[in-house]
């Protein structure tokens, strides 16, 4: 980082080298997702598994990837994001449960704790009257507290709403449903939503100077 922070109505068409970055971080997101959907959807055919040992295979498969991309990103960008790190820990306690025990009951179920984890913590932030959104946009985005408190209500709902989702998909259809919905239904509804919030970030920005300000107060 070099410190400098930029507002919500900057234009991200301006900096290829950050666009290209944030293509690089999303590619090593959702890289082990289609990796994932792919492996339980043709693993028959391309691994010479059955039907029902599949989606045991997926998992593994999942689990390598997952590490592999948190690696990459270390070597890459010099760190690795909060979130997909708690995520990545996760999938290693879920995958090898699922793989160890053969029952795939907790990879189904670990969307909805990492996420009801995301709600709680960014609840229990606001109940303490801090918003850890604010923690890890902070460099990103300059906004008024209100802002930074709307911003961070309106994704713990939103984690909620994946939660709950993520328990509907799995319990009322196939296990190949849920492979590809979590693929090409939560990734796109995730990105939606996130650019839906551009609204607000430019509603509650805070110039240049009264960002200095903020940033001041707090110290």
């Amino acid at each position: 980082m070099d410190g400098q922070r930029h507002t919500a109505t900057d234009d991200a068409g301006s900096d290829p080298q950050a666009g290209t970055q944030q293509m690089g971080k999303m590619a090593l997101e959702f890289g082990p997702l289609l990796i994932f959907f792919l492996t339980n959807q043709f693993g028959e055919r391309l691994l010479g598994v059955t039907q029902q040992s599949k989606i045991f295979w997926a998992t593994g498969i999942f689990m390598a990837a997952t590490f592999a991309a948190l690696i990459a990103s270390r070597l890459i960008y010099g760190r690795i994001p909060m979130m997909p790190l708690i995520s990545g820990v996760f999938v290693g306690v879920f995958g090898g449960l699922t793989v160890l025990l053969q029952e795939e009951l907790f990879i189904k179920i670990k969307p909805t704790i990492v996420n009801m984890l995301f709600a709680s913590i960014l609840f229990g932030g606001l109940l303490s009257g801090r918003s850890f959104l604010r923690y890890l946009f902070g460099e990103v985005f300059s906004l008024q507290d209100r802002g930074w408190k709307l911003l961070t209500f309106r994704w713990a709902c939103f984690f909620v709403f994946l939660a709950v989702t993520n328990e509907v998909v799995w319990r009322s259809f196939s296990t190949e449903f849920w492979a590809g919905f979590k693929l090409f239904g939560i990734m796109p509804i995730t990105m939606v939503f996130a650019i839906s919030q551009i609204g607000l970030l430019k509603r509650y920005e805070l110039l240049p100077d009264k960002a200095i300000v903020a940033e001041n107060s707090k110290k």
